[in-house]
């Protein structure tokens, strides 16, 4: 498994029957020091992920033993949301932000965070 933020999500409306119903997001891996590669993977996802958050994804073989992707032509799954990482005694990160690296210092690659705006739950339009 790798440690991974999500970037976005993937639509596609012309799709193999085996993907209706899957939710697809983008995937950026991240480093060590939480920053993100620039590695972009499309991964299912199993956990309802959502945008910025820190993720656990599986890939390859692995990614087609969930509930949600057993039997489905899916290389990379999404298949839990990070709450925190302790290295040696340090805490690394944690998702509520109370210490550690919280989500909003996570960077990209770009060196842009994640967008932690309110959740309006509609897409802003633009093209991806």
């Amino acid at each position: 498994m790798q440690l991974g933020r999500i970037a976005g999500t993937v639509v596609a409306t012309r799709k193999d029957e085996h993907l209706v119903g899957l939710r697809l997001l983008l995937v950026e891996e991240l480093s060590s020091e939480f920053q993100g590669t620039g590695k972009i993977v499309v991964a299912a996802d199993a956990v309802s992920a959502g945008p910025g958050e820190v993720v656990l994804y599986a890939s390859g073989s692995s990614a087609r033993l969930t509930q949600v992707t057993k039997d489905k032509p899916v290389d990379a799954v999404v298949v839990a949301i990070v709450d925190t990482v302790d290295e040696d005694g340090t805490l690394r990160y944690d998702k509520s932000g109370a210490t550690g690296v919280a989500p909003s210092s996570i960077g990209s690659s770009s060196g842009n965070g994640p967008d932690t705006g309110a959740d309006s739950g509609a897409s802003s339009g633009a093209a991806g």
